[in-house]
């Protein structure tokens, strides 16, 4: 009898609809030598039923079992399945999702190519309630390419992150040898199941393919086992799980895999379960922090290390039973962006709650000086607002009243209020909002409280049907700060709430009452609901109606337009109309497209040219390039459209000029008649395009696709041969397309040193007084690069330094002002107000480096640019052998070449700094030398010379 390839256990329970989709992707498979068996756990539908026909439609291929009772869970048939396989390798597949076609045959390919006791592929999150039906990858980084692990050892990730079962394929002698079973008779088998088997395993092989489909209904009536958070057995089987979990690797010795571990349950884990807090009763909290902080004290004290703020402030309060400050936190979590704690400020830190600052461990761990709460504008910040009562007069009138948090009293006392209550649908239809006046509102210690009485009846119009939900803001002015928050529910019992009267526009058969409603993340809704038998009766007509054979005719035109709705503004779509369409569109002349840094910006050398040409009043039409919501700092005067918008495609169709320093989309090619004059943002330390291993590693198709985005520009400005050594050669670009230029960005600091030079006095100018700037004081400039992971993803800013330290022992003598790379961020602590500044904001660096009297840096290429002032430069270098030794290398050796100290800790930078004027002096030849080499061509006239070129009559 010949041996299946692959066996695939399909267990089912009370599926019956969904089984035969499930088993026929099995079927339907690319590799031939597939079984399926399918465990039925004593279905009390038709489930098994449906199996027995699936066995005689398609014998030799299936066969079905049925359990003689029902067991609970998936452990006991996914065993019964592993007992009945007969293939030489085991998949497990649950009765309501599918496998991805060529899933058998791409695992047992990589099995058999490597040895592998284990496979395993990437699952594939397929969100069924979602009207797009939305897909998310899990964990794609652990799939990122082809990889064979002879231990788990080698790649934690994979057991801490990836615990799915159901996304690998087995060798079925290495289950039956090493006896490896799911646990019975408790939820969350996969996380203990998945550990023994990676634990196990000889040889583990990773493919970058997608392998299962999980369909996940978010909103089902019947929630699943994992989504069933508000019943404490189930927190209790997770508990169980992880201690068994914890007692296998101490039994293998593999204390670092315990560590990490120990960080995915604060991070991933316990949230989500304390994310449900707030909504729960005393006694599940009661019962929750029993079980989670006998847990919590086995957990390697450094796992706090690697979690964000939020986290690890819930388990510390978790620890402490400290619900008053824990639920604002746990709010916090689930609702993203939203502050709900009043704060404290001891000794100039910024901290979560007055409280456990007596202890050290909680000092620290409560420390939210760094997330910039006391900084950020009021109306960024998401203030946490939280309903304190709610009543209702049975006939469509209610009234609420309610708490703002007010972080450290900056909501002044003094401040004027005012307020209203904004019912607004969720679903859009034209501008569908009511509001109402806020009759009282006032400050009340670290809060303001609001009250609303809200005629609903009378005002709220919906159109009824396809405005169902409506959710509910409160928009409050303080002063000049304009802030909108959501409504929380938080302990307030809606349960006896009336539901309220009121007049769809369109017909009151369907629904007449709005019913008031906790959204998943614990905030005021009201849905549209009908109340009486008419209403009842009308509503089961409708119902039976829509889904009839004529509604189904209907329902798939309108799937089909609704497709073509979505498709048309799919990236995809807005390529092909471009290339097709705005393409075949005449070039209007005298346009010009600006963009800097994506459109993150205005600033750099294009900002630098379009200011010439201003100037110089050149005809032509100037089209700027925005990211984001809102457009800030662009000028008024020229037309601004948002990336990727049909404007911005059409506009880069049309124009005769496009002008950037980073790169328009790749996908979208240049016209013959559009001349693209890329200036690049920055002479290059570390190695770039090509030279980069990363890039090489792309294979051909992704070096084609990037050496064509690059053959479209047609002219790249240099400022030396440095440049053309190292970027030009990078980016593979014809001698004739490289201008000797300098940078137009420049222009400026050529000039401010001119004027230096000549009247020996530094004119600092109004950005010094904006700033506060102590005219007595030197302006250190510190603005380092980013840095970024072995994925290339950009990592979160810290200091190298403290920032307290410095302020202590140099701000009598220096202001510092600190200015991250735009890919990051920084929170300055109130304790060094006045003595540290963040001029992140500050979109264009030229003027902050015109005002600086000396440039701190590490490895950004600002060094280039500050090197024309001949101002000293500090290296605070402090990871220069992994930076300069990494994956991508540098063209040369800094150490070598700095025109300044090379420092590798604080008190070296520190006393650097404090011998200011000896390293001034040490380094003038270093400098006029590291100017000479990379930046011969920065002459100042760079925006002069471009415009004379392309954008004069004369320079056509």
């Amino acid at each position: 009898m010949h041996v299946p390839d692959v066996s695939v256990v399909v267990i089912v329970y009370n599926d019956a609809e969904r089984l035969p989709a499930a088993v026929q992707s099995v079927l339907d498979q690319t590799l031939r030598g597939v079984e399926v068996v399918i465990v039925d756990d004593c279905s009390k539908d038709a489930s098994f039923a449906v199996a027995r026909e699936l066995e005689a439609a398609h014998p030799g291929r299936v066969r079905a079992f049925r359990l003689p009772e029902n067991s609970g869970g998936c452990g006991a048939p996914r065993n019964h399945g592993i007992q009945r396989a007969t293939g030489t390798y085991v998949m497990f597949l649950d009765s309501d999702d599918v496998l991805e076609r060529n899933a058998c045959r791409n695992m047992l390919a990589a099995a058999q190519r490597t040895g592998a006791d284990l496979v395993s592929g990437m699952c594939v999150r397929v969100h069924l309630d979602d009207r797009w039906h939305r897909t998310t990858e899990w964990y794609p980084w652990i799939y990122s390419r082809t990889r064979t692990l002879e231990s788990i050892t080698e790649y934690p990730d994979l057991l801490v992150y990836d615990t799915l079962s159901t996304n690998k394929c087995y060798r079925r002698a290495f289950l039956l040898e090493q006896g490896l079973e799911f646990p019975v008779g408790i939820h969350y088998e996969d996380l203990l199941f998945s550990a023994q088997a990676y634990v196990a395993a000889r040889r583990i092989t990773l493919i970058p393919n997608h392998v299962y489909f999980w369909n996940v209904i978010e909103k089902a009536s019947a929630k699943s086992i994992s989504n069933r958070r508000h019943e404490i057995e189930n927190f209790v089987h997770r508990m169980e799980i992880h201690r068994r979990v914890d007692e296998l690797l101490a039994a293998k010795g593999h204390t670092a895999l315990k560590s990490a571990k120990d960080t995915k349950f604060l991070k991933h884990d316990l949230v989500l379960h304390l994310r449900d807090l707030p909504l729960l009763d005393d006694a599940y909290r009661r019962e929750f922090a029993r079980l989670a902080n006998g847990y919590l004290a086995g957990i390697d004290p450094a796992a706090y290390e690697s979690v964000n703020h939020l986290q690890a402030i819930c388990a510390y309060l978790l620890g402490k039973e400290d619900w008053d400050n824990l639920l604002p936190a746990a709010d916090a979590m689930a609702n993203k962006g939203r502050l709900s704690s009043p704060l404290a400020e001891r000794d100039g830190r910024v901290y979560w709650c007055a409280e456990h600052l007596d202890d050290t461990e909680g000092r620290r761990i409560l420390d939210v000086t760094d997330q910039g709460f006391h900084t950020t504008a009021l109306s960024v910040l998401r203030l946490g607002n939280r309903l304190t009562s709610y009543a209702d007069d049975g006939r469509g009138t209610v009234t609420l009243s309610g708490s703002v948090v007010n972080p450290l009293g900056r909501i002044k006392p003094d401040a004027d209020l005012k307020a209203t209550l904004e019912f607004r649908a969720r679903r859009q239809i034209g501008v569908r909002s009511f509001s109402f006046p806020v009759a009282t509102v006032r400050h009340a210690g670290d809060s303001i409280e609001w009250t609303v009485t809200a005629d609903v009846a009378g005002t709220v119009r919906p159109l009824g049907i396809i405005d169902a939900v409506w959710d509910v803001r409160l928009k409050l002015t303080a002063g000049r700060d304009r802030i909108t928050s959501r409504v929380a529910i938080g302990g307030v019992d809606l349960e006896n709430a009336a539901r309220l009267r009121v007049r769809p526009r369109l017909t009151r058969l369907v629904s007449d009452r709005f019913e008031p409603e906790m959204t998943r993340k614990g905030n005021l809704s009201y849905v549209l609901t009908a109340q009486g038998p008419a209403a009842v009766r009308t509503r089961t007509l409708i119902d039976s109606a829509m889904h009839g054979k004529a509604a189904g005719v209907v329902k798939r035109g309108l799937r089909r337009a609704l497709k073509a709705r979505r498709n048309i503004g799919s990236g995809e779509q807005k390529v092909k109309l471009y290339h097709e369409v705005f393409s075949k569109l005449p070039v209007r002349k005298g346009t010009v497209v600006f963009e800097s840094h994506m459109g993150k910006q205005y600033s750099d050398s294009p900002r630098a040219i379009y200011e010439e040409l201003v100037r110089q009043d050149a005809p032509f039409e100037a089209i700027w390039s925005y990211a984001g919501a809102k457009p800030t700092g662009f000028p008024p005067e020229a037309t601004l459209v948002k990336r990727w918008s049909w404007p911005y495609l059409r506009a880069l169709a049309q124009a005769e000029y496009w002008v950037d320093n980073q790169g328009f989309p790749l996908a979208l090619a240049k016209r013959p008649g559009t001349t693209y004059i890329q200036t690049w943002h920055g002479s290059a330390l570390k190695r770039m395009g090509f030279h980069e291993p990363r890039t090489k590693a792309q294979g051909k198709d992704g070096q084609d696709r990037f050496q064509a985005a690059i053959d479209r520009f047609d002219h790249f400005l240099i400022r030396s041969e440095h440049d053309a050594r190292t970027l030009a050669k990078a980016f593979r670009l014809r001698e004739e397309v490289l201008l000797r230029t300098g940078y137009p960005r420049n222009d400026a600091l050529v000039a401010a040193q001119r004027e230096e030079a000549q009247s020996g006095e530094r004119v600092r100018g109004p950005l010094a007084a904006e700033l506060g700037i102590d005219p007595e004081k030197k302006v250190l400039l510190y603005a380092p690069t980013f840095r970024a992971g072995a994925d290339g993803a950009v990592e979160g800013f810290e200091f190298p330094f403290d920032v307290d330290e410095f302020a202590d022992r140099l701000g009598d003598r220096f202001t510092l002002l600190v200015r991250t790379h735009y890919l990051n961020s920084v929170s300055l602590p109130p304790s060094v107000a006045g003595r540290v500044v963040d001029v992140s904001r500050y979109h264009d660096i030229t003027p902050l480096l015109a005002l600086a009297d000396a440039l701190i840096t590490d490895y950004s290429s600002v060094m280039f640019d500050y090197a024309v002032l001949d101002r000293p430069m500090f290296f605070f270098a402090y990871d220069y052998d992994k930076y300069a030794t990494d994956i991508r290398g540098t063209y040369f050796d800094l150490k070598e070449k700095a025109p300044g100290p090379v420092v590798a800790t604080a008190d070296e930078l520190l006393q650097a700094l404090a011998a200011f004027e000896e390293a001034d002096a040490k380094y003038a030849e270093a400098r006029q030398r590291f100017l000479t080499e990379f930046g011969e061509y920065d002459h100042g006239d760079a925006a002069r010379r471009i415009v004379a070129k392309f954008f004069t009559r004369s320079g056509k």
